[in-house]
């Protein structure tokens, strides 16, 4: 690797490389189209993604295809087991570069990092212009009019081709140019990709601990503001990679907190080209409900949106409009930081996240008198969502099988005792519990099960639709006036 791909790199990913690459597919012109990385970053963490595509007109073409449902529908056209096959052959590949005494956590999946389905057209595409046999890159090749007798470095740009293509309507792409919404959260930073009309294209999560040690500190770490940064870096070359028109990069209850959050925001707009909008819990909930009902029946409202984050929990109250909202400084890393001190929590330490939660749902009563009301509890975050795959026993994370999954008050209960009285380990026994989230979900859960058991639901109906779908219909609406 020379100091001139290094430089062209870095200005095409809009940061510096975080692992080793070559250039393994160049342009005409001698700039860099697809680089292979090490399977290691600098920091000894997995990279999964061998083959990644940095020229922005592929990168603009892969985007609308995706933009058109191009995952799903590569999903259907390619022979499940030809993709797991190909999914293995990648991860060999890319194994076999590990240096021989290594030892350390390896990188998993295949293609794009999943080892079944499509999860990343770029991913494919690049394997597919480097010589791969990649059959999602093929179908790619053939739906945008390409030509799949001349693969590997002389493929044709598709960016030639792209007007031959019956099936590929850039008046359409165009006229759907995709939002995006990212969230810099307390335990995690999440980012959403959809189309106008709400499709969704990308959805992220990355557990960056933001709010590591805030409760006693009072301030941000440095090596939590790093971690937020790195991932905002690759959500901003996400954004860009899918011809994002508009963005909104929001930062919520730690940011709030913390006294140095100018600090922070200063940090993130090095990498995102502006700071974080400082959402006020009560513009969160507002915000948050707005995304979780948008599909739902107003007609079964009222509804309670609880949205359990890691430094605190907003509620909404309304059916077609949000009435009323409500801000507790409670949450999963909050809770979990103050009074969870052992692992397994000691009872007592249990008992005082309880009576904490007891005491803002008391300040919730006075403040929404018709939360009690509600017909419908809606939870929304990682909290809600981990006790629904838990109860379901997934062991691949499946949004699908999650949204709208009714989590019942026995069920929330059975969980919490189950997690509650295991140490970390035993925790990540169980299918459904992601490790990001193992040290912080009794604490998140001494708030849902005291919810249920105060506002007396007997369900809670989980939503993966949240904060960032709202962000998303607030960006819609605004450019239909």
């Amino acid at each position: 690797m020379n100091l001139k791909d290094w430089e062209d790199v870095s200005a095409l990913l809009g940061r510096e490389p975080r692992c080793g690459f070559e250039v393994a597919v160049r342009n005409d012109d001698g700039s860099p189209r697809v680089i292979k990385n090490d399977p290691l970053l600098y920091d000894g963490t997995p990279m999964p993604t061998r083959y990644w595509l940095v020229d922005p007109d592929d990168c603009l073409l892969a985007a609308r295809l995706e933009s058109q449902g191009g995952v799903k529908q590569a999903e259907a056209a390619v022979d499940a087991q030809t993709l797991e096959a190909a999914h293995a052959r990648y991860a060999a590949e890319r194994d076999a570069a590990l240096p021989s005494s290594y030892d350390g956590p390896r990188p998993a999946g295949g293609v794009g990092g999943c080892s079944k389905g499509v999860k990343c057209l770029h991913a494919h595409y690049a394997w597919l212009l480097t010589g791969g046999d990649d059959p999602v890159g093929k179908w790619m090749l053939e739906k945008l009019g390409g030509d799949t007798t001349k693969l590997g470095a002389d493929t044709a740009r598709l960016g030639e081709r792209r007007a031959d293509s019956s099936d590929y309507d850039t008046a359409e792409t165009t006229e759907s140019a995709p939002f995006a919404a990212i969230d810099c959260g307390t335990h995690s930073t999440r980012l959403l990709i959809a189309t106008p009309s709400g499709r969704e294209l990308k959805r992220c999560l990355a557990i960056t601990n933001l709010g590591e040690g805030l409760s006693d500190t009072g301030v941000l770490l440095e090596s939590a503001i790093l971690r937020t940064r790195e991932c905002l870096a690759e959500y901003m070359q996400a954004i860009r990679e899918h011809g994002v028109s508009e963005y909104r990069l929001v930062a919520t209850s730690a940011a709030r907190d913390a006294r140095n959050r100018d600090e922070f925001f200063a940090k993130v707009a090095d990498v995102a080209g502006r700071p974080p909008e400082l959402l006020s819990g009560e513009a969160e909930a507002r915000t948050a409900f707005a995304g979780a009902t948008s599909a739902l029946n107003p007609a079964d409202g009222p509804y309670l949106v609880c949205d359990i984050g890691g430094g605190s929990t907003e509620f909404a109250f309304g059916s077609q409009q949000c009435e009323a909202v409500f801000s507790a400084d409670m949450g999963s890393s909050r809770l979990t930081q103050q009074f969870i001190k052992h692992d397994p929590a000691l009872p007592e330490e249990l008992s005082a996240c309880i009576s904490v939660v007891q005491l803002h749902l008391d300040d919730l009563l006075a403040a929404v008198p018709k939360a009690g009301d509600a017909k419908q509890l809606v939870g929304l975050a990682g909290t809600v969502t981990t006790a629904a795959a838990v109860e379901i026993g997934l062991i691949d994370y499946d949004p699908e099988a999650v949204h709208h999954f009714r989590l019942t008050k026995e069920a929330a209960e059975d969980v919490f005792r189950t997690l509650a009285t295991e140490d970390r380990e035993q925790r990540l026994s169980n299918p459904g519990l992601h490790p990001g989230r193992a040290d912080v979900i009794v604490g998140g859960l001494c708030v849902l099960v005291k919810v249920m058991r105060y506002l007396d639901f007997e369900e809670c109906l989980v939503s993966e639709a949240d904060l960032l779908d709202g962000l998303i219909a607030d960006m819609t609406q605004g450019s239909k006036t």
